[in-house]
């Protein structure tokens, strides 16, 4: 049994609770949260304790692995922390809003050795991962073109989007990750384009709600992610793949799988209203797997290398839609 903690009581620290207290190899055992209440709520639907401080979790020997999913501005202390302690660390993205102290980070824990993994979750999407494997076959000849779409159905809140980083950092960071691990190349230029059309007041800030970036792969393949805070239609998200031999899709996937045919009229589901509950099975994959990592002292699926990698081209494309020009992505640790 892998024993854990959990930073973090919000919306998807109550997503993590849930997993790990249904997973079958881990004593759940602690949750903390800057709000007591919260975190004494969740604990005492999942069977675990509160802790009052983070003391209790990274200065405690009954502890092997922590779940970092507080706010996104304590990620890296908390990784630090989970390091110093010799604590195996699961982490929400990003791992720092700022490039820098998020390479930093990851040198520190590296240096430490602890066992440290990213929660780039959709790589768990058992379609998006069969068309990984498709990729890396050669089933479908050499990889010439990536879409990828990512489409929300409503806006965040406007406090979330203050610090969320920015569409590229927060939404389309995920699609960036997805693009490196299904192509196995890592982009060398990005080109980006965004506007602010769903909620003008939002360039205030700098940020965009609609959104394209090119990406070019050292082979000469190319990719495009388009990513939407809101649609009318639900949460749409699919990737195609194209390469000299076949097209492969991982396809949209609908709220419902049965179809009325009746008369010339056909009726069927429309998209997940949400996107929590279309991704909502590859977070529980993604914590299993990282447990599996712990059993079997292998390595983590998702390195905290990769996460800077993904977070390198979000910064790219940032600095493309301010220069107006392609910008060429450092990974330089």
């Amino acid at each position: 049994m892998q024993r854990f903690a959990l930073i973090g009581a919000g919306f998807i620290g109550s997503v993590h609770a849930q997993n790990l207290a249904s997973h079958p190899d881990v004593d759940f055992k602690l949750i903390y949260d800057i709000d007591p209440q919260r975190a004494a709520g969740l604990a005492s639907q999942h069977g675990a304790k509160a802790a009052t401080s983070l003391d209790q979790i990274f200065d405690n020997d009954d502890l092997d692995a922590v779940f970092i999913a507080s706010s996104t501005d304590s990620h890296a202390q908390n990784l630090r922390y989970a390091a110093d302690a010799g604590l195996a660390a699961l982490v929400e993205k990003p791992i720092d809003l700022d490039l820098e102290t998020a390479k930093s980070t990851v040198a520190y824990v590296e240096r430490a050795g602890i066992k440290a993994m990213v929660n780039f979750n959709r790589r768990f999407d058992r379609a998006h991962a069969e068309l990984k494997d498709l990729v890396s076959s050669g089933e479908i000849g050499e990889l010439a073109l990536l879409q990828l779409t990512s489409r929300g159905p409503a806006l965040p809140p406007l406090d979330y989007l203050k610090t969320s980083g920015g569409q590229f950092r927060d939404q389309a960071v995920h699609f960036f990750d997805l693009a490196r691990w299904i192509s196995g190349q890592d982009p060398v230029r990005v080109h980006a384009f965004g506007s602010a059309l769903s909620a003008p007041e939002i360039a205030e800030f700098g940020d965009v709600d609609t959104s394209i970036s090119a990406l070019a792969f050292p082979s000469g393949a190319l990719a495009q992610i388009d990513c939407v805070r809101h649609t009318n239609y639900g949460y749409d998200e699919h990737i195609e793949v194209l390469g000299s031999d076949a097209m492969a899709e991982s396809e949209r996937q609908r709220s419902g799988h049965v179809s009325i045919l009746r008369g010339q009229a056909a009726q069927s589901h429309g998209l997940h209203s949400n996107w929590f509950d279309r991704v909502q099975p590859t977070y529980a994959a993604s914590l299993g797997a990282f447990v599996q990592a712990l059993e079997e002292d292998g390595e983590v699926p998702i390195s905290l290398r990769e996460g800077l990698k993904s977070q390198a081209i979000a910064q790219a494309a940032t600095r493309s839609i301010s220069s107006g020009h392609s910008e060429i992505v450092d990974y330089s640790l």
